[in-house]
């Protein structure tokens, strides 16, 4: 029953946040509408019907649009027609994910979760239907109107890119920034592209961070802070899996 598991939360007139607040990674997708199509970046677990609340939002044709192949953020994209992923994991969603069934269950029912009713834990499968666009480092997608420049940022997966909307002052940040624990440390990932990746990010003019995970909106600031802990810890020489978990203020690395 998706009125009960989706919280829809406006950021303005055209943007909305669609969230899980009820499961433990409570994530975050989001749908931004132009006057021609609708972007969709993220979409969810999949424990629940991603497209029917993306559609009782908008009637425009939608490109749902992943940060990166990670199970929480491509649980939906089977309800879309048109879908993208960076290049460098577009095989995750071919057959070829990284991770084998039984481990993502784990990772879904890590923590105690009164699912939708209808959805049963063990019949969870991760996606594999493709996509049919791959994105690059540059792409600008055109929603009339609103263009939104995709930003490849490689660290916490091969090809995780932040989408930024530069007339709004809007990045989504996917699993680069949110206020948690920022993770660098299984094989999937490299600890100093994470690192450079923030820096990367650091550079733009943002007036609003909308991460991937938990807390909904971050302050302008807060990629600076992130960027100055991890050259800290590269001033350390801690970028090095198995490192540890660091603690910040309002937020962990964990290499």
């Amino acid at each position: 029953m998706n009125e009960s598991w989706f919280a829809v939360t406006p950021i303005d007139g055209e943007t909305f946040a669609i969230s899980e607040p009820l499961h433990w990674e409570e994530p975050h997708s989001y749908l931004l509408c132009g006057e021609s199509r609708a972007l969709l970046i993220d979409t969810g677990l999949g424990v629940a019907d991603m497209g029917a609340v993306v559609r009782s939002l908008t009637s425009l044709p939608e490109l749902a649009a992943v940060t990166h192949a990670h199970w929480d953020h491509i649980g939906g994209l089977g309800c879309f027609e048109h879908t993208a992923v960076h290049h460098a994991e577009a095989s995750w969603l071919s057959g070829h994910f990284p991770l084998p069934p039984q481990a993502v269950r784990a990772n879904l029912t890590a923590r105690p979760c009164t699912f939708p009713h209808g959805f049963c834990p063990d019949d969870y499968r991760v996606y594999e239907g493709g996509v049919d666009h791959l994105l690059k480092d540059g792409d600008v997608i055109d929603l009339g109107n609103r263009q939104v420049r995709v930003i490849h940022t490689p660290g916490h997966s091969p090809g995780h890119c932040c989408f930024y909307e530069e007339a709004r002052g809007l990045l989504f940040a996917g699993d680069l920034l949110y206020a948690g624990c920022l993770d660098a440390f299984y094989p999937t990932t490299d600890p100093a592209a994470f690192a450079r990746s923030v820096r990367k990010v650091r550079q733009l003019p943002v007036q609003r961070i909308l991460p991937g995970h938990h807390r909904l909106e971050l302050p302008p600031d807060f990629a600076a802070r992130v960027d100055d802990a991890w050259q800290g810890l590269a001033d350390r020489d801690l970028l090095r899996q198995g490192s540890g978990i660091f603690d910040f203020d309002g937020f962990q690395i964990h290499i």
